[in-house]
């Protein structure tokens, strides 16, 4: 709970403090959005992965269960802790910005002038895929918790530098339910759930086909 409402305060908080610098340019702003959504996942990653294994993306729940890297009885508490943070979350950014910039919407998640609903589910899905193989490579093969940091971050990274244009790169059900629910902004909301869990789920599936027998599992790491 507290990863997830670390990264849903943190990184839709960038978005709202990105629009209020007049000076800044999209690619500046992409640039420093990205870069707060990677590094919030990896500090989580950093403080909670030996505790929690830092799962703070119900996507990615989805993804390891299937993967079989996460037991199966820790799917619905994992779950249920997700979204109660990002609710907090969102609740919190309400609270903060609501006064200053009422139009902003919480930094919620949008889709470009022109994208589909139907292309952005495909988009989110592949993000998320991408992403959650990241955090299963993460979490079987890297056993230091700097290197699972430095990989899941920085795979979000460029992830949102490449799709945060085209949707908003949530590839996280709770980044975008928290600030959408409490802001009002529920355009689309759709998209942002059904993407990243079909994404996530085909990462999981093809992660455990071809995992090779007799690998320890680790611990999962991530994520946004």
């Amino acid at each position: 709970m507290a990863g997830t409402y670390l990264l849903v305060l943190l990184g839709p908080s960038s978005i709202v403090v990105a629009s209020l610098v007049p000076s800044i340019g999209a690619i500046e702003s992409l640039l420093f959005i990205a870069f707060a959504f990677g590094a919030t996942v990896g500090f989580v990653i950093l403080l909670l992965g030996k505790y929690s294994g830092a799962i703070i993306n119900p996507a990615i729940t989805f993804g390891a269960t299937f993967a079989r890297v996460l037991h199966s009885k820790y799917f619905i508490p994992y779950l249920s802790f997700q979204i109660a943070g990002g609710l907090l979350a969102g609740l919190t950014l309400k609270i903060i910005f609501s006064s200053i910039t009422p139009t902003m919407d919480l930094g919620s998640t949008k889709l470009a002038v022109g994208i589909s609903p139907t292309f952005a589910v495909i988009i989110e899905a592949i993000g998320t895929f991408v992403l959650t193989i990241s955090a299963l490579v993460a979490s079987t093969r890297i056993k230091n918790s700097k290197g699972q940091a430095l990989l899941v971050g920085s795979t979000l990274f460029f992830l949102i530098l490449l799709i945060g244009p085209l949707t908003g790169a949530s590839f996280n059900p709770a980044r975008s339910l928290g600030p959408a629910l409490l802001s009002g902004y529920i355009d689309n909301l759709y998209v942002y759930f059904i993407g990243p869990i079909v994404g996530a789920v085909i990462a999981g599936i093809i992660f455990r086909l071809i995992r090779e027998h007799g690998r320890p599992k680790g611990n999962l790491v991530c994520l946004c």
